[in-house]
């Protein structure tokens, strides 16, 4: 039998914005998952559109498409075009779950919800030849006794972060703007490995560094103290997710330092407090952002704080407010993102009741465009907005002002950060022509591996002129 596991270039990822680096991170490890459960004398092939040209002139007998919501269209030209060569073609994914009758329509199978529930059924059904059309992943899910994720598909040489890691499933928060609870359903949300298994797989990485793709990795604070107690002594250097409300509380995070973290991902999403609760980000409301950033400075993590422009909430001020408070507190890097209600969603539900959808062109529900009517700006301020915030907080003038207060051997590892990501296309470019860009993997692990002293300060800088008239309300 002959397997082909397709994943799809994103929209955006083939637009003039391009940056190759952005989507040359991380391998398709869903798909990888996947290839663990086919027979071992499948003859199978995994492609990933966003770091090779991709191969359409084969003709396997069985073809697997994981779908996101802006490769949509390609994955559908694609599944066509394979079921017109004969294959039997199945979708799955986060945007096949929730739209599986447009879905449907481009393929023989799909998958509804985590595809490691529903994948062995299927390839027994498709061995007897009586596949059915769905498969809905049960209501109650593990991921114990999983088999090893077929790495071996996986073109190291193509990836700057090869060693990522999934320890979890899902996320035990419901924010109304998140993908999360349309895809689980009403079953189980948020469910772990086997620290063992876990503990066994980060073991088999090469090199030191390793990269957690888990929502939050500190939501099961047992298993997750278990998994930072296996990594010590391992010698890694490693990053996550992780809540406001994991860094605040004691205890975990120094475990996690201790293990080898020295980089966390912080959905802060939004400084008005306004904002936080008419989305569901409940678990952030009451907790000092400020106090989250120290805690983590402390314990030598750097950190990437993650925003959203265009609640209801937001005037046109949140761009350079928001961008200003990011750089006063010294955070390393920032990732910037137009709300987006996505198919499924309980903010997709409330702006179609509303009529605030402007269209359902699925190309463009990429976080960049404004896709529905904000309460307070015009859409192409919204999009102008988010522009200028990513053009204000990487330029060199605030990058420098960021690394303030810093220790030496902090600041040093800031710039070499924050510079790297968003200043050095030149070097990044040739090296994933050269299909090189793992070389650049030994200089990400000596930038976070930097030994890092806590800041001179412990107390919030005081706000610019242009944050101070909104900070008294501010989730800070």
């Amino acid at each position: 039998m002959n397997v082909k596991l397709l994943l799809p270039a994103l929209t955006e990822a083939k637009s003039p914005l391009f940056r190759p680096i952005k989507y040359s991170l991380f391998p398709p490890l869903g798909l990888a998952t996947l290839a663990a459960y086919l027979p071992d004398n499948a003859d199978v092939d995994l492609q990933d559109e966003h770091v090779e040209p991709l191969d359409l002139d084969d003709t396997p007998d069985l073809v697997i498409i994981q779908v996101y919501i802006t490769n949509a269209s390609r994955a559908y030209r694609y599944a066509d075009h394979y079921r017109k060569r004969g294959a039997h073609v199945c979708l799955g994914g986060l945007h096949v779950t929730s739209l599986p009758d447009e879905a449907a329509a481009h393929a023989d199978t799909i998958f509804l919800g985590p595809g490691e529930d529903t994948f062995p059924e299927f390839l027994a059904d498709f061995k007897n030849r009586r596949p059915k059309p769905r498969y809905h992943a049960p209501l109650h899910r593990h991921l114990h006794q999983l088999p090893p994720i077929r790495r071996d598909l996986i073109k190291r040489h193509l990836y700057l972060v090869p060693n990522s890691i999934s320890v979890t499933r899902g996320c035990p928060h419901h924010c109304d703007f998140c993908y999360k609870d349309a895809f689980f359903g009403k079953g189980t949300g948020f469910y772990v490995r086997k620290v063992d298994e876990a503990l066994a797989e980060i073991q088999t990485f090469p090199g030191k560094h390793v990269y957690f793709l888990d929502d939050h990795l500190f939501g099961n604070p047992r298993f997750a103290a278990a998994l930072f107690d296996g990594m010590k002594g391992m010698n890694r250097v490693f990053q996550g997710a992780a809540t406001v409300n994991s860094l605040v509380k004691p205890g975990l995070l120094e475990q996690a330092a201790a293990a080898g973290m020295r980089a966390v991902f912080v959905g802060f999403e939004n400084l008005n407090p306004d904002n936080l609760r008419h989305h569901g980000k409940t678990h952030n409301l009451g907790r000092n952002y400020h106090t989250a950033i120290r805690r983590a400075r402390e314990n030598g993590l750097m950190v990437n704080g993650s925003f959203v422009f265009g609640m209801d909430g937001d005037t046109p001020d949140v761009f350079t407010r928001t961008t200003d408070w990011a750089v006063d507190r010294g955070i390393e890097t920032a990732t910037f993102h137009v709300m987006t209600p996505y198919p499924g969603t309980g903010l997709y539900q409330r702006m179609q009741q509303s009529r605030r959808l402007l269209h359902d062109e699925w190309d463009l529900y990429d976080t960049r465009h404004a896709v529905f009517q904000p309460a307070r700006m015009p859409p192409h301020q919204l999009e102008t907005g988010y522009q200028d915030a990513y053009r204000r907080f990487y330029s060199i003038t605030n990058i420098l002002a960021a690394t303030r207060g810093k220790s030496t051997p902090d600041t040093i590892r800031h710039l070499a950060y924050a510079i790297a990501w968003k200043k050095c296309e030149w070097l990044w470019q040739p090296l994933i022509r050269m299909k090189q860009v793992t070389r650049g993997l030994p200089l990400l692990e000596r930038a976070l591996d930097l030994k890092s002293t806590p800041p001179r300060e412990s107390t919030p800088p005081a706000p610019n002129r242009d944050t101070r008239r909104q900070c008294s309300r501010a989730a800070v």
